[in-house]
């Protein structure tokens, strides 16, 4: 059998230990995969070892052992750290290593994929193979679909559910009534969400997998600054009551469409379609291609085994000859700012409980030539609001299709009213053609 391809593990948590389970239990079913085996030479950690069998790779703490070693061909990363810049620089130093010293590289870093394309160029123009499977959708290979599977399609457009502790949050709070704080407090306590939620529910996360995305479909700019973003707090159990009401699911949801800026929101989708019923943890990618048609990926999007299982996939890759590093988008085609989309929207308006009020707003929807395609009024009366001790009922309308910018304009006049009592939530419908 060919000489194994030696492999140096930086990082030792959750997911490495999850790198080493696999290849240590299942090494002659991966070696026949690979046609040669895959073998543990190194492991650094900058933190004490933990228990776990290394196989006899022996053990350190200077990540720079890595890229110096003779006996290592390909440094797979996965560094763990609270502090994200720190882990998100030590990846960024093995990579460059890694390019300097003729090594593979293999990443679960979305962040470093996202907003360091210089990097992945040097790597493709030095024959560095640079496996990223496990950044995006953890356990769903959706990397590999949109650089193998559905190479011969022009990609039309794609959009997911990327960021699975927003998905079990929302549907958390679908099922059980929750408001977004308990939601997330369980989240915590289930260990889905950290500590520090704000990379997930501010949609970060989610935007950092898009950008990587939207460069593989069509050649869109790998940079966080030109992906749309907005998170999940301002949801509450009450909107999720109007959508199912309205015919709908609210799910997170990164898109990107050819010619248009990438973006990650919230969203509503049609409650029959495949994509709405996704839940927990689980992500989901439809990817819509010029000769195939759609195609649904779905399945765990995070996890110690899902994503060493992505992980190992690259190192099979390399295993067998790597491939070109990152691939050369074949076109990077202009992007049309956010203000130029074009969609329903759901907006929740809190109205002085008077005579009256829905007509004003119906009426300067006309104004802006946007019809109503539904409506809710009714439920029980609040108090609070803009008006200090001012009761108040919700007003739920969704609209036909309308301009962003000119929603944004409507939505800033809606607040002017005498009648409207505080801040109007609204809602994106997903209105991509062709959605499951």
């Amino acid at each position: 059998m060919p000489a194994p391809l030696r492999v140096g593990l930086a990082g030792l948590g959750t997911v490495g230990q999850g790198v080493v389970k696999l290849l240590r239990e299942e090494a002659a079913a991966l070696a026949l995969k690979a046609g040669r085996p895959l073998r543990l030479a190194r492991v650094v950690s900058r933190t004490p070892r933990p228990q776990v069998a290394l196989g006899g790779a022996p053990f350190g703490t200077d990540l720079a052992v890595l890229i110096d070693a003779d006996d290592v061909d390909v440094i797979v990363e996965t560094i763990a750290s609270a502090d994200a810049d720190a882990a998100l620089a030590a990846a960024k130093g093995l990579l460059a290593g890694a390019i300097e010293t003729g090594k593979h590289f293999v990443t679960a870093n979305k962040a470093l994929i996202a907003r360091h394309g210089d990097a992945l160029v040097a790597a493709r123009e030095a024959g560095t193979h640079v496996g990223f499977e496990a950044a995006v959708a953890g356990g769903v290979p959706i990397i590999n679909a949109l650089t193998q599977g559905l190479a011969a399609n022009r990609i039309e457009w794609l959009a997911g559910i990327v960021n699975g502790t927003c998905n079990h949050i929302l549907t958390a709070m679908a099922r059980d009534g929750q408001g977004f704080g308990a939601a997330l407090a369980d989240a915590q306590r289930f260990g889905y969400a950290e500590a520090d939620p704000t990379f997930d529910v501010d949609g970060i996360d989610a935007a950092h997998k898009v950008a990587i995305l939207a460069h593989l479909a069509f050649g869109a700019p790998l940079a966080l600054d030109r992906v749309h973003v907005e998170g999940i707090r301002a949801i509450d159990a009450e909107d999720l009551a109007h959508a199912r009401e309205l015919g709908f699911r609210v799910k997170h949801l990164g898109v990107a469409e050819r010619g248009a800026v990438p973006r990650a929101h919230p969203c509503l989708l049609p409650e029959d379609g495949l994509m709405a019923k996704v839940d927990g943890v689980l992500n989901a990618v439809q990817v819509h291609g010029h000769a195939v048609g759609s195609t649904f990926h779905v399945g765990p999007g995070a996890g110690a085994a899902p994503t060493a299982s992505a992980i190992v996939a690259n190192l099979i890759e390399i295993a067998r000859g790597a491939p070109p590093a990152l691939p050369a988008p074949a076109e990077e085609v202009a992007t049309a700012p956010i203000g130029a989309l074009r969609c329903r929207h759901y907006l929740k308006i809190p109205a002085a409980d008077q005579p009256g009020v829905f007509a004003q707003c119906a009426e300067l929807l006309s104004r802006h030539d946007v019809s109503i395609e539904s409506a809710i009024q009714r439920g029980a009366t609040r108090r609070g609001g803009a008006g200090a001790g001012a009761e108040w009922v919700p007003i739920v309308i969704l609209t036909n299709t309308a301009q962003e910018a000119e929603m944004q304009a409507i939505v800033a006049a809606l607040g002017g009213l005498d009648g409207v009592a505080g801040p109007i939530q609204r809602i994106r419908v997903a209105d991509f053609a062709g959605a499951v």
